[in-house]
């Protein structure tokens, strides 16, 4: 088991939606008998550098394709349960028909979001990462290659349901934006930091249950500045369409941005 993760070393599938299952070993070009080293004194340390430079390198590839090409990439993280899809599902349907858009669905098991998300007309690729707990540069770059990139403005990268290992890696996005639901509770920011610290953008979901639910709207907000003071707020309820528009705005105005640099 990865020490970084705890996704499987042994090799395993993953599924792009295409109808093969590529298989490789998660990108792990070392030996994982090297994770764990014996010191003086005989205690162990994690070796974790090597797992996240390669992924680094990944990445930066990915990042110079994207920019190449003028798309503006999202990495989409929450727990499960968050309403991210949901979210999604509604973005895609309002926003495809002016904004050329791709999804890429990462699950450690089913095409269950992947099949909703291509109910939308979207261009749709599925990831699933058996055991692993997150997506990485490695699957994101073999995804992307089944889409046409000069007909794309915008990529959404659907992570897998975590709010623990997707913060730790980098995917080659432009930004993240972590979607938080007021059913969560709002201590959610001090209880998983680095999430919250790698995000630029947090959206607090199902505000249409604020008056059903014991949630502190403001305080959730106060720990979330406390852990990352740049954080973007945008409160939405993707049920009711209640603060979408502001959330399209902001879309927007990042493929614009990200165009011109096509």
């Amino acid at each position: 088991m990865c020490t970084t993760c705890g996704c499987n070393p042994e090799e395993h599938d993953h599924d792009h939606g295409d109808g093969h299952h590529h298989h490789h070993d998660h990108d792990h070009d070392y030996d994982h008998n090297r994770i764990l080293k014996m010191v003086p004194g005989g205690k162990k340390i994690s070796v974790e550098t090597d797992i996240l430079a390669r992924n680094n390198l990944l990445a930066m590839s990915n990042r110079e394709i994207f920019a190449e090409k003028g798309i503006f990439v999202l990495n989409l993280v929450s727990s499960p349960g968050s309403g991210k899809t949901t979210i999604l599902e509604k973005t895609l349907r309002d926003i495809s028909e002016c904004t050329r858009c791709a999804t890429i669905e990462g699950d450690q098991q089913t095409d269950n979001d992947a099949l909703r998300i291509a109910a939308t007309g979207v261009p749709v690729k599925q990831i699933n990462t058996g055991a692993a707990c997150h997506l990485d540069a490695q699957m994101v770059g073999h995804a992307v290659k089944e889409f046409d990139l000069d007909n794309l403005d915008l990529l959404f990268i659907e992570n897998v349901g975590n709010l623990v290992c997707p913060a730790s890696f980098d995917l080659g996005e432009n930004l993240k934006v972590v979607v938080l639901s007021v059913t969560e509770g709002e201590d959610k920011p001090l209880k998983y930091p680095q999430m919250f610290h790698a995000a630029d953008v947090m959206l607090i979901n199902k505000i249409d249950l604020l008056p059903h639910v014991d949630f502190d709207l403001a305080k959730c907000k106060k720990m979330a500045l406390w852990v990352n003071p740049n954080i973007t707020f945008f409160e939405v309820s993707a049920k009711t369409g209640e603060g979408m528009a502001e959330w399209y705005a902001w879309l927007a105005t990042g493929v614009r941005k990200h165009a011109a640099y096509g």
